[in-house]
């Protein structure tokens, strides 16, 4: 594949063969971004574990403190009181039957889905729409719930999902490259914290094998995985 001038600039400035301390990784992302719009600062794990195996998966959730710089769109299958409920707390779409259709025709102009109990026999049936792109409700990460007012505004203000593919791999967003150091650094210590307390107790050798950050379109940076305390301070894993 080949690189633009601009990437290979950008590439130029990282060394591929150290890993970064998660400020100074930050720091470079921020001055690789190539994009005219404000990239999101993006983090991929690869995790020693068998995903083929359930006690393996690694899937849940945290709010990040400075949020991700976008709003997410939330869908909200219930009815009655909680379906006024889910549009009181800012949910953009909500319904049942109707919207249920919809999205079975293909439609998936939305970022996160919130259903209630009783709705998801129906919601079930999106397994093979939904799924795919991790947006099946699921009563572990929060969006199976009655309580969905709650549901939607955590969502909304900052909280992130994520799950480990078939791969091992795991990404997740820690902000946009227009958010100040700190943030971002702050943002992957919350992510980090919550990734390492969900290690599976029947994962052996190595948790977390390979780190890598980056900006929409930019280039991967080495992350230094193993720091999860002091993360602000300056000096690099190979000082």
């Amino acid at each position: 594949m080949k690189r633009s001038k601009a990437y290979r600039s950008a590439a130029e400035k990282i060394d591929a063969a150290k890993v970064y301390a998660p400020l100074e990784a930050v720091r470079l992302a921020k001055g690789t971004s190539l994009t005219k719009y404000d990239s999101t600062v993006e983090v991929a794990m690869r995790l020693g574990v068998d995903p083929r195996k359930a006690d393996q998966m690694v899937r849940g959730t945290v709010n990040l403190p400075h949020g991700t710089g976008k709003t997410a769109r939330v869908l909200v299958f219930a009815n009655g009181d909680r379906a006024e409920a889910a549009r009181e707390a800012g949910a953009d779409f909500v319904g049942s039957d109707d919207l249920l259709e919809k999205v079975a025709g293909g439609w998936l102009d939305f970022d996160s889905v919130v259903a209630t109990p009783d709705m998801m026999g129906k919601v079930g049936r999106l397994g093979k729409v939904l799924g795919p792109r991790g947006l099946m409700p699921n009563p572990k990460t929060g969006t199976v719930t009655m309580d969905v007012a709650k549901a939607v505004t955590e969502i909304k203000g900052g909280k992130i999902e994520f799950r480990t593919d078939k791969h091992a791999n795991l990404h997740f967003i820690i902000g946009k490259a227009s958010f100040d150091e700190t943030s971002l650094v702050e943002n992957y210590a919350a992510a980090l914290d919550e990734i390492l307390r969900l290690k599976p107790s029947s994962s052996k050798g190595n948790y977390i094998e390979k780190a890598t950050m980056t900006t929409t379109m930019g280039p991967g940076i080495p992350l230094d995985y193993r720091r999860t305390r002091n993360l602000l301070a300056e000096e690099d894993a190979n000082a």
